[in-house]
């Protein structure tokens, strides 16, 4: 059982988190090796508004808007966020000019991994509370019965599904930082 729940959820994450770093150092070297760096600046802005752009999601999730399916919206956002993160690491490069956009690419990075975290673990915490939900409705337990084994499990699940509490202060820092380094660099731009 504990081999099943590494490879189906917590080696996805891992996959995910270290194959964006991966292409975005791939990207990196293919930048510099052809004398094209120039292009990382431009990319910071294609990232942002990628990753501002994923967020109709959110707009349709607390009902701003109605168009779309909320799950293929979410599906759009977990990838845009994704592509537009390799972006900004892009943009970021290997170098240390100023701790602000450090700082920022930090609770980036912190902010991709704590999506992928909701993401996996409460998939993982859903399927797991269905199976023993069928397993003990086919060993022959009434609904009332059920419930009540599954009661701290339900709540369990309930619990992880409030992530976002987390990730949402998370995601409201990262525009923070990244508002305020795009505010100095336009103030200091020379």
């Amino acid at each position: 059982m504990r081999q099943s729940l590494l490879i189906k959820h917590v080696l996805p994450f891992f996959n995910w988190f270290a194959l964006m770093i991966l292409i975005a150092v791939g990207i990196d070297y293919l930048l510099h090796y052809f004398h094209w760096v120039f292009v990382g600046r431009y990319l910071g802005y294609v990232g942002t508004f990628v990753i501002i752009f994923s967020f109709v999601y959110s707009l349709r999730k607390r009902k701003l808007i109605q168009v779309g399916s909320p799950k293929q919206l979410l599906q759009t956002h977990e990838y845009m966020a994704w592509a537009g993160s390799i972006m900004i690491i892009v943009h970021a490069g290997i170098h240390f000019n100023a701790l602000l956009p450090w700082l920022a690419l930090l609770m980036l990075l912190i902010n991709v991994a704590s999506g992928l975290v909701g993401k996996y673990l409460l998939k993982s915490a859903n399927e797991a509370l269905a199976a023993k939900r069928k397993a003990l409705i086919d060993s022959g337990n009434d609904k009332e019965s059920t419930d009540r084994k599954l009661f701290f499990d339900a709540i369990m699940v309930d619990a992880m599904k409030k992530w976002r509490v987390v990730h949402l202060p998370i995601s409201l820092l990262l525009a923070l930082l990244s508002l305020v380094h795009i505010v100095s660099v336009i103030m200091f731009s020379k």
